[in-house]
């Protein structure tokens, strides 16, 4: 063992935009002390950087095998203290559910043969392992999600037995040094891309098209829209929704409410909704300040 434990690796799992905040701490408190008390390195991908298909941000953890799992165990304990303030409940550990990302080509390893692997993993750790189909919605997309479900001591036996296989694996170093750059691009060569213009959809698996308005309020609008357009943009790329504001003074009805229309595949427009509507209970939470 003591090779490998020497050996560097890496994890990444996902958290909400919110429990990221909690991680990172006051000016980047929490996350320094974490990386100093395992000696791991602890990065998140930026604050609108999502996995595909979520509104989730992504936490890689590098480092030797034990550094891994020390700060992964204090991010865990973090996230679970902030849920257990919100509950005030301290009867008992609360099962919690925290998804990795892999690679699909070490996917193989952990499920064995039969799925004789993941089914010791299960009966070690006692924690729910659930791995996500391969979705192919996302062109050049090859990570899925491992889903642990349990208590946090449940989950940690897992993680080790989930990240020793990894460990072995050669390809899975490969990916380490990319850990955020998801496909943004490859988004916009979809016929539906936000680059697309509406009538042009043709021969697509999904020609099922809608269209959404939803208010936001005129003082909240600049912060969806970003500098020069940059976060619509943005939302549009991630999403795969065309989004189109309203002019100046061209409201919902009755309202003060900027027009924002959402098109695209149903997935697309829900997507984009829920981004969006991030954006502006973060310019309420701001405005609150």
């Amino acid at each position: 063992m003591s090779d490998s434990a020497e050996k560097q690796t890496y994890i990444r799992f996902l958290v909400s935009n919110a429990a990221a905040g909690s991680v990172i701490g006051k000016g980047g408190s929490t996350i320094t002390d974490f990386q100093s008390q395992s000696g791991a390195r602890i990065q998140l991908s930026r604050n609108q950087e999502f996995f595909p298909g979520t509104t989730d941000r992504i936490i890689m953890i590098s480092g030797t095998f034990d550094d891994v799992l020390k700060a992964m165990e204090l991010v865990l304990g973090k996230l679970l203290s902030e849920l257990h303030s919100e509950e005030g409940s301290d009867i008992e550990q609360p099962r919690t559910r925290v998804r990795l990302i892999v690679p699909n080509s070490s996917c193989g390893g952990i499920i064995g043969k039969g799925g004789s692997t993941i089914k010791s993993f299960i009966e070690d750790s006692q924690a729910g392992i659930k791995i996500s189909p391969q979705d192919n919605n996302f062109y050049g997309f090859s990570d899925r999600l491992v889903t642990l479900t349990g208590i946090l001591d449940e989950q940690m036996r897992a993680i080790e037995l989930i990240l020793s296989k990894l460990s072995e694996d050669s390809h899975y170093h490969q990916t380490m040094n990319t850990p955020f750059a998801y496909p943004v691009v490859a988004y916009n060569s979809m016929s539906y891309g936000p680059s697309a213009a509406v009538g042009k959809f043709q021969n697509n698996k999904e020609d099922h098209f809608d269209s959404i308005t939803i208010g936001v309020s005129d003082s909240h609008i600049g912060l969806v829209v970003g500098r020069g357009g940059r976060n619509i943009m943005e939302i549009s790329q991630v999403s795969g929704a065309k989004i189109k504001v309203s002019d100046r003074g061209d409201f919902m009805t009755g309202t003060t409410d900027r027009k924002v229309t959402i098109s695209g595949p149903p997935r697309a427009i829900n997507t984009a909704e829920s981004m969006i509507m991030q954006k502006v209970a973060y310019a309420a939470e701001k405005a609150m300040d």
